[in-house]
């Protein structure tokens, strides 16, 4: 069994499920690109990096977390995690029972400065930690804090339908195809009004608004990267800057450089 010095430096989420504590931070940086398969744990996740940015998918959706986010993951549920940038990831597996007051499925949340903070202070404790000294009142800051957490309409649901399926991670690779629904509808032999009849059942948005909030995804990832704004915006099929980043504000309520520019912690 490891011992409290070798969990509180271990990179294994296993080692992290085990603990009896209400709460255990795990510390881990990712290079650009690197993938977690599916996979999932018992133990909900608040999933969270202090710098770089992720994607994240279960069979229902597709999120992107910058670092001024964080993503609940509720236990039970597979996932997979691409790295859209060099990662700084501070996971917290929550116990279950302090945990009832969270949602029951997956959500993007708005992370204050404090709570990042203390996710970082949790990651340098004894995972073993005594819950009635400092280390247990840090950790009841964090559940306070997390009881406050605002949800952020940053879901990109995901079709169950193979064939919707397959044209919506099409688009996820390719978000500036301009092709339109009816191109997309004669692909798939069947009819633009059928299409956008089923995409509407399957995943609650029309073919127009997915589309758009794949590119606010993909521009949130980039730009949490670094990328600058000018590229992401051509790259994302806009023919100015001003188009881009109105449409970035009315989703995310800032700017793609106001975006871009808000500072990461350790």
């Amino acid at each position: 069994m490891l011992q409290d010095s070798q969990i509180s430096r271990s990179t294994d989420p296993a080692d992290y499920q085990r603990v009896p504590r209400a709460v255990a931070a795990m510390p881990k940086d990712f290079p650009a690109g690197f993938q977690i398969l599916p996979h999932r744990h018992e133990r909900a996740q608040l999933i969270h990096a202090t710098a770089g940015t992720m994607r994240v998918a279960t069979d229902d959706g597709v999120w992107v977390v910058p670092p001024q986010r964080a993503l609940w993951m509720p236990g039970g549920i597979d996932h997979a995690i691409v790295m859209l940038s060099a990662t700084t990831m501070r996971t917290l597996y929550v116990r279950e029972d302090v945990a009832t007051f969270m949602p029951g499925t997956c959500h993007v949340m708005s992370v204050s400065p404090l709570l990042r903070e203390l996710i970082v202070r949790a990651t340098e404790l004894p995972v073993q930690y005594d819950e009635s000294g400092p280390a247990g009142h840090v950790v009841a800051l964090i559940i306070s804090e997390l009881r406050g957490l605002q949800s952020l309409p940053l879901q990109l649901p995901m079709p169950r339908d193979d064939r919707l399926r397959a044209l919506c991670e099409t688009l996820l690779a390719s978000p500036a195809d301009q092709r339109p629904l009816e191109v997309w509808a004669e692909a798939i032999n069947t009819s633009a009004r059928t299409l956008a009849r089923h995409f509407q059942s399957e995943t609650g948005l029309s073919f127009g608004a997915w589309r758009q909030q794949a590119r606010v995804l993909d521009a949130m990832g980039r730009l949490g990267g670094g990328e600058p704004v000018t590229q992401v915006a051509l790259d994302l099929g806009y023919e100015s800057v001003s188009a881009f980043s109105a449409m970035f504000h009315r989703a995310t309520g800032t700017t793609p450089s106001q975006f871009r520019k808000r500072p990461a912690l350790r």
